[in-house]
């Protein structure tokens, strides 16, 4: 009597299943199903390390690096690490391999979770978590992400404290000189997106990051708002609704936090227009029939 050995997308489909399941359901699943294959299975064939073109890129923005030197250990993996900026899933990240992402200037959320057949965490919770970090992101500048679970960088980042979480353990914030030496980013290959193992990587998510700043601050400006009222009503310059009539009442001088909202609210229709414009520039201008 044979016995049946489970395909790989018999084991792959429950646990789709029931991310999405958990999704639906309101919490935050981390997970890279279908993108998690390591170098044992799947050996990065990329090009050779080379810097993207400076026109390729908006000098506004920035650049980050992401790069995975070579260790026996990493050629043995079966699942590799995934990369989370501000929450979001980018790519996993291979031996001995490179890519980068464009992103909007400001405090960037870098995050890599290591997952088991492809799930990774829910919510605050996390199965394994190299790296939680926060960097101060600036107009025009490269950034070089250094990976290795095996050895740190020999030098530290002189720009960032020694304690800050990009200064120690496996994802280091390293210098351009530093990455550029032998057996460090120049020595790696293009992390490419495949069938195997696709990624969202190689790209501007400055749109992406544009779009989660706003929605950010906006939470931050009704928490404030809130706060704001609190300190009125001790005052006693809010007034409360009367029993007769639930929907009047309210604060008797205008609210700080509200000017900022609508200050904020202009910004982002601005830039929403700017992003219109910007794509009918880049179409053309329209449709032709001809």
């Amino acid at each position: 009597m044979k016995t049946r050995v489970p395909s790989v997308l018999s084991v792959l489909r429950p646990l789709a299943v029931l991310s999405l399941l958990l999704a639906l359901s309101g919490c935050t699943v981390y997970q890279s199903i279908g993108k998690s294959v390591g170098s044992f299975l799947h050996p990065v064939s990329g090009h050779d390390f080379v810097h993207i073109a400076n026109d390729s890129w908006d000098r506004r923005n920035a650049v980050l690096y992401f790069y995975r030197t070579h260790s026996q250990w990493a050629a043995d993996e079966i699942e590799a690490p995934s990369v989370y900026i501000d929450d979001t899933h980018y790519f996993n990240i291979r031996n001995d391999s490179f890519t980068w992402l464009e992103v909007s200037p400001g405090e960037r959320h870098i995050a890599m979770r290591r997952p088991l057949l492809g799930l990774e965490g829910m919510n605050s919770f996390s199965l394994s978590l190299i790296a939680d970090a926060t960097l101060q992101v600036e107009p025009g500048q490269i950034y070089y992400l250094r990976y290795n679970e095996l050895s740190e960088p020999g030098r530290r980042h002189p720009d960032l404290d020694p304690e800050h979480p990009l200064a120690q353990g496996d994802l280091q914030l390293v210098t351009r000189e530093y990455a550029m030496q032998a057996e460090e980013i120049v020595s790696t290959r293009f992390l490419n997106s495949d069938l195997l193992a696709p990624n969202h990587a190689a790209t501007s998510i400055v749109e992406v990051n544009e779009d989660m700043d706003y929605e950010r601050r906006l939470v931050l400006l009704e928490e404030e708002r809130q706060l704001e009222i609190e300190r009125l009503k001790e005052e006693g310059k809010y007034e409360s609704a009367s029993w007769f009539w639930p929907f009047g009442g309210g604060p008797t001088v205008t609210l700080e936090a509200d000017r900022k909202i609508e200050k904020l609210e202009e910004e982002y229709a601005q830039l929403e227009l700017e992003r219109e414009r910007r794509e009918e520039a880049e179409s053309g201008g329209g449709w032709w029939i001809f």
